[in-house]
């Protein structure tokens, strides 16, 4: 992380949210000005080494994820929840677990009961995470503890930080906190693929799948750019299906307005995700496979290990 970002990230705390808003418009005019990939990558539908194509020849996977930075997002869980078992879906929640906030037992339990998947989200989610190798490693300790506790197998960082070397530290099945291209993030390397792929361990560390989120995240689209429509999405899907790619969102509920309330500054109204969720239901009905990322991550392992098999034969 550079200088600026962790300054950044002392001072936002502190910071009206308002002033954080404005700053990342600013911010991500400039870097329109000199990007050319965002929101599709045509290079990123490029099938990886391997790749042999979704279970039950779907023409792509359906994968949805949501982060929970805050008590507000901790407070509207049930109510997305609820928005996703009524039209059919279901997606994982990944929790901060030492951050503003407490998940409770009773909830991890709701939601996985449901048919929802828990995940871990960073560890505080206050851009340390990665300061130094020493302290990735400290926090990994703690990391791994709470993936047992909660009965998870995957992670993504706060902010989409990533060093897929460090995490390898983790004992996890995959980590998402990566893109296909996303230039606006503050570590704007993607991973140019729209498909998912196994990023294997060295001398003893584990191997586990990386799992790159492929939309626009819901706060860029609707608190940066203030986006009015799900446009944006609804050409990105149109794109990785074609590609037969991995449709991958993050939506925060910290974010979403519920019950018609009108949205504040650092709000949208459910109503666009929902609008999403209809459209992907009703255009690509019978084509896509709908799994949560442990599912993903499962279907990956094993190919890796069909192949590793075929390989051991070939010799």
């Amino acid at each position: 992380m550079s200088f600026y970002h962790r300054f950044y990230y002392i001072l936002k705390p502190f910071l009206p949210k308002w002033i954080c808003y404005l700053f990342r418009r600013l911010r991500v005019q400039i870097k329109l000005l000199t990007t050319s990939d965002w929101p599709i990558m045509e290079s990123a539908a490029q099938k990886t080494s391997g790749w042999t194509g979704w279970p039950d020849q779907k023409q792509f996977a359906f994968v949805l994820t949501h982060d929970v930075e805050s008590q507000i997002g901790l407070d509207r869980c049930e109510s997305l929840a609820a928005v996703e078992v009524r039209m059919g879906f279901r997606s994982s929640f990944n929790f901060v677990p030492e951050g503003e906030y407490r998940v409770s037992s009773a909830l991890i339990e709701k939601l996985a009961s449901l048919g929802f998947e828990i995940g871990v989200h960073d560890l505080r989610h206050d851009g340390s995470l990665y300061r130094s190798r020493r302290d990735f490693d400290a926090a990994a300790k703690s990391i791994n503890g709470y993936l047992k506790e909660w009965n998870a197998v995957g992670f993504r960082s706060g902010f989409m930080f990533h060093n897929l070397d460090w995490l390898r530290s983790l004992e996890v099945e995959y980590d998402a906190s990566t893109f296909d291209t996303d230039p606006f993030e503050p570590q704007p390397d993607g991973v140019g693929t729209i498909f998912p792929f196994w990023v294997e361990g060295f001398k003893n560390k584990n191997g586990f799948v990386e799992l790159p989120y492929t939309l626009p995240q819901d706060a860029t689209m609707f608190l940066i750019f203030r986006d009015k429509t799900i446009d944006v999405w609804k050409r990105k899907v149109d794109w990785l299906a074609a590609n037969g790619g991995m449709v991958l969102l993050n939506v925060h509920p910290d974010y979403l307005s519920f019950n018609g309330n009108k949205p504040r500054t650092s709000e949208y109204s459910s109503s666009l995700y929902e609008d999403f969720l209809a459209y992907v239901k009703e255009r690509y009905e019978g084509q896509y496979w709908h799994a949560l990322p442990r599912e993903i991550a499962q279907y990956v392992r094993h190919q890796q290990s069909v192949a590793m098999d075929t390989q051991v034969l070939a010799n």
